[in-house]
């Protein structure tokens, strides 16, 4: 747009007034449009959303009050009247037919056979059934044809169920370690199912399936199966911490029933959904079946458990206490997984409001703004303001370069991102950024103090020694600050020091924990004092979270009103200006 500076000239009434007639008409056009438009976003989101959602509610609302209003003792009844009011009726039409039935010995009737009379309806649906059983008919056709059979036959005398066989002619089978095999059995449904099970041999892999009711055809292993399912699912998928919170809840609960491990894991590998946790669960029923401890079976499944629960596994199998021990972990993963919800709803509600106000402002940008360009095309460009000046070039740069410009930020995102998950240098610069932040420090310091002590507290209540509690703690959180303090604690252990003297003066670990740390050491109650600071420090996490959601909400809105209000000010002063131009020529 080029503004041409002009030095101001006198005009004749008429042209004074054409020019005013044409600065209303298209504000007026403005004003229509944007009506037009509200008025469709309004009708949009009235017949779009919300009348479906009242003809729901009402609809359900009827239904519920139809449900409500049955009597079922009155509806008895009047079935039972109903009932006997038909009785008599036909009693009575019988009566009538025996007074009025006249005997003729020239013809025979039978009244008890009625022909019912064949109507446009009946040979319709005798048509459309008709049509819709012709897959069945041709299935049928298909499945009793001569060479189908005998390909069925074929195929059934080729497939033979396998003999247990107790030689070891596979070399990879005698060096003792586990290889993968791809098998093909039968399920109890009849189903035909294919697999990979990690096993010493091809006899502990049929043993296994066969204890499982799966009647195996083929078990065969090739250095093709090897590569692309050597490392098994196991080692891969992390169980997710809900679904965690049901694995232990349901095997705490069948172990104090009385029923035996391997025969729990069973029954959870029937409740399972997910293929991968299917073969987890498989894999770590066969390390029981061949002597190995629930604790290694769990290990040697890689990332899928967290160390924590495998440590406490651990511990429990020599106290005996394992139900104990879930139930704890339960616990703890139900506080965990709490915990983060807290932590999304509170960024979830800013994150959609500040996406949302960046939407507005580029809206306003990219077509409110050039509406008025137009009109500024005949002022003139001194007695436009600066300000108006300046919106109007940003407004001309992202039009321009909008594309540029998304492209810009979502690679700056994903960079960011990388970083910060592969770098540990800026992923520290960046976390201690966050907790220097004056309303975001307190949530990040107080979630890791709570799940710092609460983990220290359930590690320390079940005899998991020190040095192996400070290894699962540094594995557990993921925040740089606190691991550099886990690590000073493990180097002041090997010197002898005491733990506390690691926590002592740190700006990220509050005084009161601190204090606590120090009380516990003394009186020898450690794991009750962690206790007590995780259910402090979570309680005051949960207050923090709420109050910045209550603070952030009108924040968001007067941040949101402010930006679109100076923008649509800087656009409409000029308009004053004008005005003000015109009235002066008059």
């Amino acid at each position: 747009m080029n503004l041409k500076r002009g030095k101001k000239s006198k005009k004749e009434p008429n042209k004074k007034s054409n020019f005013l007639v044409k600065i209303a008409t298209n504000v007026a056009h403005l004003f229509i449009k944007c009506c037009i438009y509200i008025y469709r976003f309004i009708k949009y989101v009235w017949y779009g959303i919300v009348w479906p959602l009242i003809m729901v509610v009402v609809l359900f609302s009827k239904l519920a009050m139809k449900r409500g209003s049955v009597d079922v003792e009155k509806l008895r009844r009047e079935g039972e009247k109903i009932k006997e009011k038909e009785n008599k009726k036909l009693e009575k039409e019988k009566r009538h037919k025996k007074e009025k039935k006249k005997i003729d010995t020239s013809s025979y009737k039978n009244e008890d056979i009625v022909l019912e009379k064949k109507n446009l309806g009946y040979y319709i649906n005798a048509g459309l059934t008709a049509f819709i059983s012709i897959p069945k008919m041709i299935k049928k056709k298909f499945e009793n044809a001569a060479l189908v059979k005998q390909a069925k036959n074929k195929k059934l005398f080729d497939t033979k169920t396998m003999l247990v066989d107790f030689s070891t002619d596979d070399p990879q089978e005698n060096e003792g370690k586990r290889i993968v095999w791809e098998y093909i059995a039968i399920n109890q449904k009849g189903k035909k199912v294919k697999g990979y099970f990690e096993a010493f041999s091809r006899l502990d892999v049929q043993s296994f399936l066969l204890g499982e009711g799966l009647a195996v055809y083929s078990i065969r292993t090739s250095k093709l199966i090897q590569t692309l399912h050597g490392s098994m699912a196991g080692n891969r998928v992390r169980v997710k911490n809900k679904d965690l919170i049901f694995i232990l809840s349901q095997l705490s609960t069948y172990l104090k029933s009385g029923i035996p491990l391997v025969e729990a894991l069973n029954i959870l590998i029937r409740q399972v959904q997910k293929k991968s946790y299917k073969t987890i669960f498989r894999d770590v029923t066969y390390d029981l079946t061949v002597g190995e401890s629930f604790s290694v079976a769990l290990e040697k499944r890689g990332r899928a458990f967290p160390k924590l629960l495998i440590n406490m596994v651990k511990a429990s199998e020599l106290t005996g206490e394992l139900p104990e021990a879930l139930d704890d972990m339960v616990n703890y993963y139900t506080e965990t997984e709490e915990t983060r919800k807290e932590m999304i709803s509170a960024l979830t509600y800013p994150t959609i409001v500040f996406v949302f106000t960046l939407a507005v402002v580029t809206f306003v940008m990219v077509y409110v703004v050039p509406q008025f360009v137009e009109i500024y095309k005949s002022m003139d460009a001194k007695t436009i303001p600066s300000f108006t000046l300046m919106v109007i070039s940003v407004s001309n740069f992202i039009q321009g370069n909008f594309i540029w410009i998304l492209v810009i930020m979502v690679a700056v995102l994903a960079v960011t991102v990388y970083l910060y998950k592969n770098v540990k240098i800026i992923r520290t610069l960046l976390q201690w950024i966050f907790m220097h932040i004056p309303v975001l420090k307190n949530v990040i310091i107080y979630n890791e103090v709570t799940m710092f002590s609460k983990t220290f507290a359930s590690l320390l209540s079940h005899n998991v020694y020190i040095t192996d509690s400070m290894e699962i703690l540094n594995k557990v959180t993921n925040n740089e600050i606190y691991k550099m303090m886990i690590l000073d604690t493990v180097a002041n252990l090997a010197r002898g020091d005491k733990i506390s003297a690691a926590f002592k003066d740190q700006w990220a670990f509050p005084v009161p924990a601190y204090e606590m740390i120090v009380t516990g050491e003394k009186t020898g109650q450690l794991a009750e004092m962690m206790s007590k600071v995780s259910t402090y420090y979570q309680s005051l996490h949960k207050n923090t979270v709420s109050k910045i959601k209550a603070l952030v909400e009108p924040f968001l809105i007067i941040f949101l009103t402010f930006a679109v209000g100076v923008i649509l000010l800087a656009v409409v002063v000029p308009m004053f200006n004008m005005y003000q131009q015109v009235q002066s020529l008059g």
